[in-house]
């Protein structure tokens, strides 16, 4: 089962750096088995700010099938909201430990992006690293080129036909870019890597350890790139400090508000299975309800969440219907949220979350949305 909290509307994967590879693995094997194109995002405190005020990357961002803690404030803000991560996958880190990966399973990996030089550069040390890693190839567009969706760009890239894509067109640009472009390409995995070739090859420097494990990593590349970056980081930190204490402080108060209660399945003969929550939904009890969720979806790809008695969701909580959701809309069904109270409409609208949820207003519409789905799917 997929764990996500959600951080200012962006949900992020709760996952080590073996499980992230684990995952991986899995991706390009269903890719190739079923030609099912996966996108993952290493995201930032600077992805999420910029998400805030672009919907269209928040929507990507939601929707991607993996993405993972890169930035120290987000492993901080989890931490604040009770929800704490495993710990960061940062693209630096898991660009070498891909190859790595790729070289003992005999997977592809295609460079595409950052400067002239740099994508070769980074592709010559990580053979070298690891002598049995196949480069698909290697390719570095130039900025016009890729805004102006030039088609020779996936044209090498699908007669290359990797099973792994690294993407370093920065962001907003990889993530829209990849979004924009997977059914065409139809390569596995996708992962838009920003920097990481400039860090590998050297072009720039990465912190010492002891900076990276006390969340320094920022001030070092600002003492390095002090003209390029103290405008980003201001905004990053004024953009994601604001809106983070909002969410904290949202969540602080239904925790305080109520006291612990437990999760029950409604089974509605003759319908489908309604699971209803009552109470508060968390990370200390949400493990029940996403086993009989997912067992659920393992069944049908459709369920209806009732949380007219629900009093509190926290940040994994709310991760955990964004997952089953995604789940169920992979296998061409759909989650429904019914009698959502006011406070819990008010967080997602807060977390941005309310378009990407299909709520009803009551159980009985809710149920009509699944007869009328499963009635165009058997179609």
């Amino acid at each position: 089962m997929r764990k996500l909290l959600v951080i200012l509307g962006t949900p992020i994967d709760n996952v080590t750096m073996a499980e992230a590879l684990q995952r991986i693995g899995r991706f390009v094997s269903i890719g190739r088995q079923s030609g099912k194109w996966h996108q993952i995002a290493t995201v930032n405190a600077d992805f999420i700010v910029k998400a805030l005020g672009d919907p269209a990357l928040q929507r990507i961002l939601q929707k991607v099938d993996m993405a993972t803690a890169d930035g120290m404030p987000l492993v901080w803000g989890a931490r604040r909201l009770g929800v704490p991560v495993q710990g960061r996958v940062t693209g630096v880190d898991l660009v070498p430990a891909i190859a790595k990966m790729a070289a003992e399973k005999g997977l592809s990996i295609y460079l595409l992006g950052a400067a002239p030089g740099v994508a070769q550069r980074t592709s010559d040390i990580l053979v070298e690293q690891y002598p049995n890693l196949k480069i698909a190839g290697v390719a570095a567009p130039s900025r016009s080129a890729v805004d102006n969706q030039d088609p020779s760009i996936i044209d090498a890239c699908k007669a290359a036909n990797p099973d792994i894509l690294l993407v370093a067109f920065g962001n907003p640009r990889q993530e829209k870019w990849i979004d924009m472009n997977g059914d065409a390409l139809g390569i596995p995995v996708m992962i838009g890597v920003g920097g990481t070739f400039d860090f590998i090859t050297g072009v720039t420097t990465r912190a010492p350890q002891w900076m990276q494990s006390c969340g320094l990593e920022w001030l070092h590349r600002l003492c390095h790139e002090p003209r390029r970056l103290w405008k980003r980081y201001a905004a990053d930190l004024v953009g994601f400090g604001y809106f983070f204490l909002l969410q904290w402080w949202a969540m602080r108060k239904g925790r305080n508000s109520i006291a612990n209660s437990e999760i029950s399945e409604v089974i509605l003969t003759g319908e489908p299975t309604v699971l209803s929550v009552q109470g508060r939904l968390d990370i200390s009890n949400q493990h029940s309800f996403m086993a009989t969720a997912h067992k659920t979806l393992g069944t049908e790809p459709f369920l209806i969440v009732d949380l007219a008695d629900v009093e509190f969701l926290d940040s994994a909580a709310i991760g955990s219907l964004v997952a089953l959701t995604k789940q169920a809309r992979d296998a061409g069904g759909n989650v429904w949220l019914t009698n959502v109270p006011s406070p819990i409409e008010r967080i997602l609208s807060l977390l941005r979350l309310e378009q990407f949820f299909e709520i009803c207003e009551d159980l009985e519409s809710a149920l009509a949305n699944r007869r009328a789905a499963t009635e165009g799917l058997s179609i």
